[in-house]
């Protein structure tokens, strides 16, 4: 019988304890779904009869939708995945992370190969994930690397990382740096935080919120910018980004005294561990009827693969991060960070799938948010 190791708190370095749970990694517990083309399989198997040509294609719906080749815009945003390891297996990761994923960490000398990519590119912002991205031992290095070249560094933190104790620090840590953190929390209330996240995953991350708020983000100071995004706990698309943060602002600071500066509302995408929850309810086809039906031609020139590289734990190159956990290594002849391309990234086609129906349904969604 596996164990449930939803969640585990670093306390010390070599040192677990036990708290709240959710599940465990696909991979962990040796399920189909952990391997990318299985869930390609699953995707493509649905039946669509929606969308632009009711096809299913998503290259047939954007050539209706007047974008009969898709190629990238500007390099603007190079994301960086350090790797799968996580504190955390929340319900909805697509990333299938968890405290089993440690092979999956991305080594010194790709830091340093991502580092001239990113001197290359000439973009101007650096966006950190994972996995939790803190717990990479390059991680301090990196941001301080990026922040020297005068960019802008957005660190994608889970929250309840910041309540271990080697991780403690990292609040003022921040602020120094003037890096954004930009935190998930999938619902203002407790029940739904708990119900996608582990039970006891929202008390510590208001407490996180509180921390932050105490070193100064969440305040209006853009060098202290505090980003919270949410997905949808369960089989719906996100709601009216800009009336939710009103309501999200509202909410957190009547029951909490909690600050923050916007709010972003994301897709669930129809892979790894939500795709395995999608199953497990029934709900796989009308999900996908859903995101189908709700393709909105107006959020494809925002798409995040027009104007991002994503680097993954590996050094190798894709067009987003879902396309990254799918296995969909970049279209170029060299789609490796070492041999980072501007040119070759510019002319490039970029690779889409039956997951891209999660970026282009209703407002759209990117790591950034809502687009339309």
């Amino acid at each position: 019988m596996i164990p449930d190791i939803g969640f585990i708190a670093l306390d010390t370095i070599g040192d677990v304890v036990q708290g709240p749970r959710a599940t465990a990694s696909l991979r962990y517990r040796a399920k189909p779904l952990a391997h990318p083309a299985e869930q390609v399989r699953i995707l493509n198997s649905v039946e669509i009869s929606h969308g632009p040509t009711g096809s299913g294609v998503f290259d047939e719906d954007l050539a209706a939708s007047g974008w009969p080749s898709f190629e990238p815009d500007y390099l603007e945003i190079i994301q960086i995945n350090l790797g799968k390891l996580c504190n955390m297996t929340c319900r909805h990761c697509h990333v299938d992370a968890g405290p089993d994923r440690i092979e999956e960490n991305m080594d010194r000398s790709t830091v340093e190969a991502c580092l001239r990519a990113i001197d290359l590119a000439g973009a101007n912002v650096v966006d950190l994930t994972g996995g939790a991205p803190e717990l990479n031992p390059n991680f301090e290095y990196l941001v301080t690397q990026c922040v020297n070249r005068g960019l802008r560094v957005m660190d994608r933190c889970n929250l309840t990382i910041l309540l271990t104790r080697p991780y403690a620090h990292l609040p003022e840590w921040f602020a120094e740096r003037g890096v954004e953190v930009v935190c998930s929390l999938p619902h203002y209330r407790r029940m739904g935080t708990d119900a996608q996240r582990g039970n006891g995953t929202y008390a510590k991350s208001i407490e996180a919120l509180r921390r932050l708020n105490d070193a100064g983000y969440g305040q209006g100071d853009p060098k202290r910018q505090l980003t919270l995004v949410t997905n949808p706990v369960g089989a719906y698309l996100s709601g009216n980004q800009r009336s939710l943060e009103t309501e999200w602002k509202a909410a957190l600071m009547r029951n909490h005294d909690v600050y923050f500066d916007r709010l972003l509302t994301l897709n669930n995408l129809p892979m790894s561990r939500y795709l395995e929850w999608l199953m497990e309810s029934g709900q796989t086809e009308a999900y996908m009827q859903r995101l189908v039906a709700a393709f909105n031609p107006a959020t494809i020139a925002g798409l995040m693969c027009r104007n991002t590289l994503s680097i993954g734990w590996d050094g190798y190159l894709y067009d987003c991060d879902f396309n990254q956990q799918l296995d969909m290594v970049m279209d170029v002849e060299r789609p490796h960070v070492r041999d980072f391309d501007l040119m070759a990234w510019r002319s490039h086609a970029i690779r889409t799938g039956r997951h891209c129906y999660g970026c282009t349904a209703g407002a759209g969604s990117s790591c950034g948010g809502a687009i339309a």
